[in-house]
């Protein structure tokens, strides 16, 4: 099985943008961690179908200023229980619908940067009529400024795969014990680890570097064949 990297066709005609956000997040941290000493957040992790607004405190991840280690996790944990299962929850995370504006020309497969992948609803149910894999549409809460709009919707992604270990630094340290954080950057050459790799889903984020949206060789197929618009792949090296 081949995999893939969605890339955004830049060709002329795709002038889509969505000026929006997720409705909630967890707040960055402000404090260095003991250990390693690391601060801020996470950029590209995202859950558009969890849902906050029943949670006591959501009016604290609608504006979320970073915040202490303690209240952090204080906050991480009200929010686990509705996440997907496993799922890493980083400081930065963010929930929920985007909101805001649109406007230009979509095309049927849409990226607003590299680790967001949207869709018209009628590509999302060709897909699944094909056999497609791993897709849950979310829906978003953004004004068009055109009458004629598409109906989109955000993909929520689990999280799957690792690089493999010759791309990557020959020193890289394991991530740290107390946070978590792997400070790790994209390496030049993206290889996959194959053992690392499902066989279940079609499209997911890379476990190791979530700002990667991956495509099976299935759903690449599928798109071509469909003759589905707004991306473009480029073949990852697998070992």
């Amino acid at each position: 099985m081949k995999f893939y990297l969605f890339e955004r066709d830049l060709a002329p005609r795709y002038t889509g943008d969505l000026n929006a956000g997720h409705r909630w997040g967890l707040p960055g941290v402000k404090e260095k961690c003991p250990t390693c000493g690391s601060s801020g957040g996470v950029v590209g992790l995202a859950y558009p179908c969890v849902d906050v607004s029943n949670l006591p405190e959501h009016d604290k991840l609608d504006e979320p200023w970073p915040v202490s280690i303690a209240e952090f996790n204080r906050l991480r944990e009200l929010v686990r229980p509705l996440a997907p299962q496993g799922t890493p929850l980083e400081p930065g995370t963010s929930f929920g619908p985007v909101e805001g504006s649109a406007m230009g020309y979509f095309g049927q497969l849409f990226m607003q940067n590299p680790w967001s992948l949207y869709m018209h609803r009628e590509a999302l149910e060709r897909l699944q009529a094909a056999g497609i894999r791993g897709l849950q549409g979310c829906p978003i809460n953004v004004r068009f400024r055109q009458k004629n709009h598409p109906h989109l919707l955000e993909l929520q992604l689990e999280l799957h795969g690792q690089y493999h270990p010759d791309c990557l630094p020959p020193d890289l340290k394991p991530p740290c014990p107390t946070c978590g954080d792997a400070n790790l950057r994209r390496p030049e050459r993206t290889i996959l680890d194959a053992a690392s790799l499902p066989g279940d889903v079609d499209v997911f984020r890379l476990r190791q570097g979530w700002t990667n949206i991956i495509a099976s060789e299935r759903l690449v197929d599928a798109v071509r064949r469909l003759e589905l618009d707004g991306v473009v792949f480029q073949e990852l090296e697998t070992r």
